[in-house]
Formats: C-alpha cells, sequence, structure tokens
C-alpha cells in the first residue's frame, strides 16, 4: 500500500484515543431562571415595559435565553340569533402572532437606546422566521409562538382552505386564552455573549393595531387583551475568577458585543406604475444582506380582510441592486410570472438559499417552488464577498451609495409598499463604569 500522495499526513482515529476525556466547564457555576413582570398593569393598546435590573455581584445575563411568555383573550361578537357558529372562526390571528402583536420592540442599556425607531417588527420577526427555520421547526417548537403556515394561494382565506388560519383561529374560539412563549428578534438577542453585571436592562413593547395583527370582516370589532405577559431572563453566577480576570481587562479596554444589525425599511410605489428607482437605498455603511419583498399598502397599514404577509409577486420582471453604480448580482433578476402555465422564476427562488448560505446543504426553509410565487416571494441578496453573511466572521466594512431598481410587467393595480430587510456588521461596547456605547446611530 502507498499514500495518495506524499504530502498527505498520518492521522489517528478519535476511537483509538482512549485516554483523553472530555474537557470540564468552570467558568459557569450555576444559572436560573428569573420571571419579570410589567412595571405598569396590562390595559387594551398599551405598550408593554420591562426593567431587569443591573445584576450584582457574580451574575451575569445570558441574553439569547431571553423569553417572552404572553397569555392573550381574544373577544369576537357571537352569531347572529339562531345562526349556526361555521367551522372556521371568521375572526382570528395572523401568522406567528407573539410576535405579530407588537409593532416595535425598544430596547435599552443603562438607559441608552440599542435599538432604531420603527414599526416594521413583525415583517422582521416573520421573515426571520420563514427563512431561518425548516419544517421540523416551524411544526414543533415553533408552534409556542402561534407559527403555522398560511396555505399558498390562499393567504387571505378566512376557512378551511386556509389550514394555517383555521388552526390558529380554532385554538383561540369561543373566547379562549391562549398561552405562547418565544424569543424577541433582537439584536442583542441574537448573540451569545454574555451582559456584564451592573448593566440594567429596559425592554418595551408597542402594540400592532388589530386590523394588522387580526384577521376577519372589515365591519367586526373583535377585542384582543393580553391578560399576562411575562419576561424570562436567564442568569448565571461566574466563577470569581472569571469576574476578577473580567474586572482587570475593563481597566484597559471595554467589553465587546458583536451583532448584526438589522435595519427594515419601506418605500411605497404608487399604483399605475410600471417601474421604480430607488435611489440612495442605503447612503453610508452598506449591508451584507438584504431581503427584498411587496406587499399591499392597505395590507401593510392594517385591513381585517386581508394577510399582511402575503408577499405578492405583481408580475416582477426585473430586480436588481446596484452597489455604487456596480450591479449586484452581475446579471439583475427577470422572473416571468405571467403565464399560468409555465411560468419562469426558478432564479429568483433559487436566492432564497444562495442568499442565505443553504444551498446544496441539507437544510431548507419549508418554502417550495410552487409556494414561492403565490404569497412567499422573497428575493434574497447575499452582498459578502465571499458569500459569508450567515457565518460569525466579519468582512471589510464597506461605505457607499446602494440603489434598488424594479420593474413590472403590468402597471400596479393597487398601491404597493416595498419592504427592504438588511443586515449589518456592529458592535455594542461596555467600558468598565458601565457606560453603554454604539458604533451606530439609534
Amino acid at each position: 500500500m502507498a499514500l495518495v500522495h506524499q504530502d498527505s499526513c498520518e492521522c489517528v482515529k478519535s476511537e483509538l484515543d482512549l485516554f483523553q476525556l472530555p474537557a470540564t466547564q468552570k467558568s459557569i457555576e450555576s444559572g436560573s431562571w428569573i420571571h419579570y413582570h410589567p412595571i405598569a398593569p396590562l390595559t387594551d393598546g398599551s405598550s408593554i415595559e420591562f426593567v431587569v435590573p443591573g445584576s450584582s455581584g457574580d451574575e451575569y445575563i445570558d441574553p439569547a435565553h431571553t423569553l417572552l411568555a404572553l397569555q392573550v383573550k381574544l373577544t369576537v361578537p357571537g352569531p347572529a340569533a339562531g345562526a349556526q357558529a361555521p367551522d372556521v372562526p371568521e375572526i382570528g390571528p395572523i401568522n406567528n402572532w407573539a410576535h405579530s402583536l407588537f409593532s416595535q420592540i425598544d430596547i435599552s442599556l443603562n438607559q441608552k437606546t440599542i435599538t432604531s425607531p420603527t414599526h416594521t417588527y413583525p415583517y422582521r420577526a416573520y421573515l426571520e422566521t420563514l427563512l431561518g427555520y425548516d419544517k421540523n421547526a416551524k411544526e414543533s417548537h415553533l408552534t409556542t409562538r402561534l407559527w403555522y403556515k398560511d396555505t399558498p394561494g390562499k393567504m387571505d382565506s378566512r376557512n378551511d382552505e386556509n389550514q394555517g388560519y383555521a388552526t390558529r383561529a380554532n385554538l383561540l374560539r369561543g373566547g379562549r386564552t391562549i398561552d405562547m412563549i418565544t424569543n424577541l428578534h433582537c439584536d442583542l438577542f441574537n448573540q451569545e455573549k454574555f451582559l456584564l453585571n451592573g448593566v440594567e436592562m429596559r425592554v418595551k413593547l408597542i402594540r400592532s393595531k388589530a386590523e394588522f395583527h387580526l384577521m376577519g370582516p372589515d365591519n367586526q370589532a373583535p377585542t384582543c387583551q393580553i391578560v399576562g405577559a411575562t419576561l424570562v431572563v436567564r442568569k448565571c453566577k461566574i466563577n470569581p475568577s472569571i469576574l476578577l480576570a473580567h474586572t482587570r481587562a475593563l481597566e484597559a479596554a471595554s467589553a465587546k458585543y458583536p451583532i448584526t444589525r438589522v435595519d427594515c425599511k419601506t418605500v411605497t410605489i404608487n399604483s399605475g406604475l410600471r417601474s421604480k428607482i430607488v435611489d440612495s437605498l442605503y447612503l453610508g455603511q452598506l449591508p451584507k444582506r438584504v431581503l427584498v419583498s411587496f406587499v399591499e399598502n392597505t395590507t401593510f397599514n392594517g385591513r381585517f380582510s386581508e394577510n399582511p404577509f402575503n408577499f405578492k409577486h405583481f408580475d416582477v420582471n426585473f430586480l436588481s441592486l446596484y452597489v455604487d453604480g456596480v450591479q449586484v448580482p452581475s446579471q439583475p433578476l427577470c422572473p416571468d410570472y405571467t403565464s399560468p402555465l409555465s411560468p419562469q422564476f426558478v432564479s429568483a427562488y433559487h436566492t432564497l438559499f444562495s442568499g442565505t448560505g443553504i444551498h446544496h446543504k441539507d437544510e431548507g426553509n419549508a418554502i417550495t417552488r410552487d409556494d414561492f410565487n403565490q404569497g412567499y416571494t422573497v428575493y434574497a441578496f447575499d452582498l459578502t464577498p465571499d458569500l459569508s453573511s450567515h457565518t460569525g466572521h466579519w468582512n471589510l466594512q464597506k461605505s457607499g451609495c446602494m440603489r434598488l431598481e424594479v420593474r413590472f410587467s403590468v402597471d400596479l393595480p393597487k398601491t404597493v409598499n416595498l419592504l427592504v430587510y438588511a443586515e449589518f456588521d456592529s458592535v455594542i461596547e461596555i467600558d468598565k463604569y458601565r457606560n453603554v456605547q454604539t458604533d451606530y446611530s439609534s
């Protein structure tokens, strides 16, 4: 026998390593879940705010394991006298309801706001869930947030044609109270580093209007009441030697928390137009990944009879980004949705995998090719030089101007909102005095 190549070195199978043991973790001595309640009574339509005092002594907060627990009751007008209740209630929640209930989430550390003011939180949470989890997750633990996939092509239906809606609506049938628990889609909670002791954390959840997070007839007036809310925070007791080492290190440098900062913005495209150029979509720091989708303006603003997560294709036949005048990708996306028998959009569909780092892998997002043009039309662009927007390492930060151009096969019949989801590499720093600084404007 001979080596395949002379430069190949020898190795030993791990099964023959009989004298080594696993490493022992000693830096975290113990951990516990602490339940925090809102600082003010829960009232209809009001915001919900939690205050997590800065840990003293030997405890750190583990932001990545923060959970929000909710108990919600939906009260709807009963059927007319003598009328039989339908098999599927006419009024029910939209998908991902635990997140769709809130239009904005503000987070501050020691009175320093680290989130940008935006009312697009439901779309951020929906897109990150839609593209970030496979079918098995969506059919198991994600149901704790009331995630049940809407039937493609039946997104606005409020009957058993839309299996996702039917399941969610029946869970709240007859004024039942449903309990939900979920993580929060916020930059701080999407990173794994522990929060130093002595840093107070405030979380404020601003409610969405009922016309947005509920579906039903436009002439109905349902009442949605959050009867209970709890922020569940993980705190860990740290080994004294680690605490001492951190104290000494803080004398020379600040603690650093790399985050993937998300910015969601919308651009209105008026009815009757067949093209739109968005100049200076981003000016300055450029994002590493961009998701693009379209939703009707009335739906985006909230209307009972329409599903705000119905991402229609609107007969887009040209879509491209331009970074400092350079087209990205080098060939624009040119789908053809007009043919009912043989639509051509596989390149656009493939961006859901190439733009999220899962192409040619044994992973998926439970969006089939047939689903894509029936309410799940999302375009993904990975703008990093090594296609690494889904990994942990950084690339050189680029500044410039990003422009978007979109064209449609026919004049838009309705006013449409262009929804842009963008990710940036950023960092939060905390010094020895527990002052908080960011490298972005909040």
